[in-house]
């Protein structure tokens, strides 16, 4: 009925790395073409959802558990899922993958490096760690463990948007997520 398979797009990387961007712009690009697509952004579920959580190693373990299982649940509902946390830890991710199901489960890891994302640093949050305003930061204070072997890593410094967005959709259409383009849209003859 969507013309499509449901599936976790789990976009991981450091804060500023761009993962909140292409997450949304692949929304809307699937969207634009008809297709059911749901972004869970860090700071938005952090509001509501894991709102009872910091920032500590366990906290972070359980906001992903957490997270894991409602993007296992959209998918089974059908929805590309596109998720866009930091996600710092491999065995959190990796426990991700295993709640919502290996092949439906595509690491996206934004291989942005820290120098650009601390040039970027769109919410400050680079210079307070610097500055010893935030403890546990990813990166400066806290560690980043990148994935070992990512469905596509895309570093935003050298791809502009339009190519990472047009990668992830062949990505999504060589899984199988969605249908290939050189069929017809309705499915008939041509």
């Amino acid at each position: 009925m969507l013309r499509q398979r449901g599936c976790v797009l789990w976009f991981t990387g450091l804060s500023g790395s761009g993962k909140s961007t292409l997450a949304a712009a692949l929304e809307a690009t699937l969207l634009g073409e008809g297709h059911a697509a749901f972004v869970l952004d860090g700071d938005n579920v952090r509001h509501g959802l894991n709102s009872d959580l910091g920032f500590s190693p366990a906290d972070r373990t359980e906001n992903i558990r957490r997270l894991g299982e409602v993007a296992a649940l959209m998918a089974d509902a059908g929805l590309i899922t596109l998720t866009a946390f930091i996600s710092p830890y491999r065995a959190d991710r990796d426990a991700a993958r295993a709640a919502i199901g290996g092949g439906r489960f595509l690491e996206v890891f934004v291989d942005t490096p820290l120098e650009v994302c601390e040039r970027r640093d769109p919410k400050q949050l680079y210079r307070k760690a610097r500055a010893g305003e935030i403890g546990e930061f990813t990166g400066v204070s806290a560690p980043y463990e990148p994935p070992v072997d990512p469905a596509v890593a895309l570093d935003t410094s050298v791809l502009d948007l339009g190519a990472c967005i047009d990668r992830l959709v062949a990505l999504l259409r060589e899984r199988g997520f969605l249908p290939d383009s050189a069929s017809p849209a309705g499915g008939g003859a041509a």
